[in-house]
């Protein structure tokens, strides 16, 4: 999802940066369990072709997919990879969605550009072999709820309706984003995604964490937030956010912000002065960090005052998407010095 955190975290996506009612995910394996495409091509050998998705679901069908709808930030990948969807939903509409900038959208059909708002009918009349969305764990144990819809749906009778259509493919948005960005990738080859291709992309996304992991190095810290006027701050928790893990997992200093809740620590704004970090990212669909700035008690912060306030970007789980936002978060971290 664009300029924003991840998430099931239904503190995040849905009821926190989106406001969407619906609940997320299904589905109980991580995106780093042993789910794999039965070969490299995706196929059985004999022309068909089948996947396991992180539901441990099997998918079989008699030809390589070719009409793919789905969740946009999981078309989005597959678009960077040159498979482009036929249908979308999602939080939002395309155009408005950083992760479809510089891509002809008009190609797509959009058939939901609001949580949970999926026109079934308009879904159908593109005849997708396959539909793709991702599911998201409910607590800090990385396991997702198989009694809750997959992402992107209003509730299990939408879903079930929509697998009428076309077999659901779930990717689980668990672990490190690393993992999660490897096991899109399969999906992906498993379609036919050119391998010279990936490959290409792989070394500049390998290339971005290398420059990440050496930003890190000088020893800045950092915390990630999603700022409201009335509700105030509300401080994510790098282990539960797969693109955080995996900073944190090149070098990158996040300290713990505490507190039992999943995903999120939070806190009123006179209090967000007990956390002082060298660097701020702020979540693109909450308060802008100019806003922020006007809080009193934040623009005293260290970070505040060192003008080392950025974006924090969620972007689709991909080589091409991830390395240009790893790519961006490490040039503000290298222009960027300890205070704390």
């Amino acid at each position: 999802m664009s300029g924003t955190l991840p998430g099931p975290y239904r503190m995040s996506r849905r009821s926190l940066l989106s406001g969407a009612a619906a609940l997320a995910a299904t589905g109980f394996l991580s995106a780093c369990g042993p789910n794999t495409s039965d070969d490299d091509g995706g196929g059985d050998g004999s022309g068909g072709w089948s996947f396991t998705d992180d539901r441990g679901e099997k998918v079989t069908l008699e030809s390589t997919p070719k009409r793919i709808a789905g969740l946009n930030d999981a078309i989005a990948s597959l678009w960077n990879y040159g498979i482009v969807p036929v249908a979308s939903f999602g939080y939002t509409g395309l155009d408005a969605d950083v992760n479809f900038d510089g891509k002809d959208t008009s190609k797509v059909t959009e058939v939901g550009a609001t949580y949970g708002e999926i026109n079934l009918v308009r879904l159908e009349a593109q005849k997708p072999d396959l539909i793709i969305t991702h599911a998201y764990p409910e607590d800090a144990s990385g396991k997702v709820d198989p009694k809750k819809p997959l992402y992107g749906f209003k509730d299990l009778k939408q879903q079930e309706d929509a697998a009428k259509i076309a077999p659901i493919v779930a990717l689980a948005m668990t672990g490190s984003a690393d993992k999660v960005v490897q096991r899109t990738t399969e999906f992906a080859k498993s379609l036919g995604a050119d391998q010279q291709l990936l490959t290409e992309k792989k070394r500049e996304y390998d290339s971005a964490r290398d420059r990440l992991r050496e930003a890190a190095s000088s020893g800045l810290t950092v915390m990630a937030v999603a700022a409201y006027e009335t509700d105030g701050v509300h401080i994510a928790k790098a282990e539960d956010d797969p693109a955080l893990r995996s900073y944190t997992e090149l070098g990158l200093k996040y300290p713990d912000p505490g507190g039992d809740a999943y995903y999120w620590r939070q806190v009123a704004w006179e209090n967000i002065t007990d956390f002082r970090t060298d660097v701020v990212l702020y979540s693109l669909r909450a308060m802008s960090g100019d806003e922020m700035l006007k809080q009193p008690t934040f623009a005293n912060l260290p970070a505040a005052e060192a003008k080392q306030v950025y974006p924090w970007e969620f972007s689709a789980m991909d080589y091409v998407a991830q390395a240009a936002t790893i790519n961006r978060l490490a040039e503000n971290l290298e222009g960027s010095r300890r205070v704390v």
